[in-house]
């Protein structure tokens, strides 16, 4: 099984994100982008980086027709215990987001602390970024600011009201200096793992190159997905309804006690 190695937690801990030494197989990797490919063919009015909760299959309730290859992926056990190095033992599956940039017109990702659009409390998550292409500097891969996770704190995001982004929320101006930036490259079916207050973006795709990441979304169950809570309802520039959102325990024990893992779930 797969584990991060105690520098891999280490890095984690100390730097807000970590690429592991474990990537995908590749005939795993070749079977996902053929999802991927189908995934697309079922959401031909839906903006390829916007295609969220992709692990609900069918109509998933946010405008995207979802396919359960991707709640495999997210249900990998070797995924899921590299991300028990980081939150512990006790890991629930709440999210899944496809970003695909395709080549030249790919949207940016502006600078922005995941926390800030998520109902969980106390906030904790890891994100798996799972690249099923090339994922380079030319195509607009996943960039970090190392340690700005450490304050635990979320900072102010300012409202853009764009149609050329992913999200349109970015991080308020001195917040961060850009020049501390790591870009993520990433090999298909290598990943990479980031904290829930780590500052991220990604520059837009204007290469010939198509340009796609899995994002993975556990939290620790000793945390609450709170469906009462509504962070930016509706200034996200992305359909999401936490309220009929489902969860999956997938190791471990609800510690929280408050955690529902019925609603959202087809009989």
């Amino acid at each position: 099984m797969a584990r991060l190695t105690a520098d891999e937690v280490a890095h984690y801990n100390e730097h807000g994100w970590v690429k592991p030494r474990w990537r995908l197989p590749a005939d795993r990797t070749a079977a996902m982008k053929q999802a991927l490919d189908e995934l697309i063919r079922r959401n031909p009015g839906v903006r390829p980086e916007k295609l969220v909760s992709a692990h609900v299959e069918g109509d998933n309730g946010e405008g995207v027709r979802g396919s359960a290859a991707f709640l495999e992926l997210a249900r990998d056990p070797e995924i899921v215990d590299l991300v028990s190095g980081v939150i512990g033992d006790d890991v629930i599956l709440w999210g899944c987001h496809v970003f695909c940039k395709p080549p030249v017109e790919g949207f940016e990702t502006p600078w922005h602390q995941d926390g800030h659009y998520w109902p969980i409390r106390p906030l904790a998550t890891c994100t798996v970024w799972v690249a099923l292409e090339d994922s380079k500097k030319d195509n607009g891969c996943l960039r970090v600011i190392p340690r700005s996770h450490t304050g635990r704190q979320l900072h102010d995001h300012l409202h853009e009201d764009r149609q050329d982004l992913t999200l349109q929320q970015r991080l308020a101006p001195g917040t961060f200096d850009e020049d501390d930036a790591v870009d993520i490259e990433l090999d298909p079916g290598e990943m990479s793992l980031h904290d829930v207050f780590m500052i991220h973006g990604a520059r837009a795709n204007t290469s010939s190159r198509r340009r796609t990441g899995v994002a993975l979304r556990y939290m620790p169950a000793t945390s609450h997905f709170d469906r009462s809570l509504r962070p930016v309802d509706g200034k996200t520039g992305v359909s999401v309804n936490f309220a009929q959102r489902p969860l999956w325990l997938l190791k471990g024990v609800d510690r929280s006690g408050r955690n529902d893992f019925v609603t959202g779930h087809r009989r």
